[in-house]
């Protein structure tokens, strides 16, 4: 229910999960990157405005993915030999059920991301038929149950995190609040899904995909450059982990997929840095998590 003024407001930290538990990365690593992509297609722009599918130059900025972006991406993660996740929406899957097989194809991982990108507000009407219908879409046209999910337009809420804890899921991908994996904490004090925070700085969208209905300008590629490799190198002197939010329709064009190519080859010339999925991620926090509850 909806907070109806400040002073209802409870005095506790929105996300009551404990600090992030400290786990060593695999195979000596000193730092991970989750190397996820949002397939939203078209719906980025219907979720803002239903009648946008009769502006067909609206669409065709959505329609790129399917066309060329994910082509592309698939290619350069061969050429790169690196897995990646991709959270789907089940508009996209439907509209594009070949380009979103080609992906599953290629052996990567593929999420939840609801079905016509609309945004988890608390007391949205949509948000179990969004999740349900998603669901349907993933395992009907592509045989997948997904274990890893991502909100919508980056927003979460208490009866979404019920709902992921009730369909099985390992892990979520949403939240903005630290550089480690952690595990959620219900509003009732039992424990949720696996969060993987994302990462602001590696939301390509935020650099502008174009002046259409946006403010935001169009940076240069060396300016995202800079502040990627930056925030690499602080993150793994920190041991943490980077979780990135491309998408199709934006890192799929050709400046952003040159950057995006120069970015992963300099994460491996570390040595040092984890490139994975978010099941993989995931998984290996819940190890550690269980062997450490086994050992106290």
């Amino acid at each position: 229910m909806p907070v109806a003024s400040l002073d209802a407001l409870p005095l506790l930290p929105a996300n009551r999960a404990p600090l992030s538990p400290v786990y060593p990365w695999p195979k000596g690593n000193k730092a991970a990157v989750f190397l996820s992509f949002d397939v939203d297609a078209e719906s980025a722009w219907t979720a803002k405005d239903p009648n946008h599918y009769e502006r067909l130059v609206t669409m065709s900025y959505g329609g790129f993915e399917a066309r060329v972006g994910i082509p592309k991406l698939l290619e350069m993660l061969r050429q790169q030999e690196l897995k990646a996740t991709f959270f789907i929406t089940g508009w996209a899957i439907e509209a594009h059920t070949a380009a979103c097989e080609a992906i599953l194809k290629d052996g990567h991982e593929i999420g939840h991301h609801g079905f016509h990108h609309l945004m988890p507000d608390p007391g949205a009407p949509h948000i179990v038929e969004e999740m349900d219908k998603g669901l349907d879409s993933l395992k009907r046209r592509l045989g997948v149950v997904p274990v890893g999910y991502r909100a919508p337009l980056g927003e979460s809420c208490e009866e979404l995190r019920v709902l992921l804890k009730k369909h099985g899921f390992l892990y979520s991908s949403s939240w903005r609040d630290d550089v480690r994996p952690y595990r959620q904490v219900l509003a009732d004090g039992t424990p949720g899904v696996v969060e993987l925070p994302a990462t602001m700085t590696f939301d390509d969208w935020m650099y502008g995909l174009t002046h259409r209905y946006s403010p935001r300008p169009l940076f240069p590629r060396e300016h995202v450059l800079s502040i990627w490799n930056d925030e690499l190198a602080e993150t793994r002197d920190w041991g943490g982990l980077i979780t990135t939010v491309l998408h199709p329709q934006v890192s799929g064009r050709p400046m952003r997929l040159k950057l995006l190519r120069e970015f992963l080859e300099h994460v491996k010339s570390y040595g040092d840095v984890w490139i994975a999925t978010g099941a993989e991620i995931a998984g290996h926090f819940a190890a550690c998590e269980a062997a450490d509850t086994k050992a106290a």
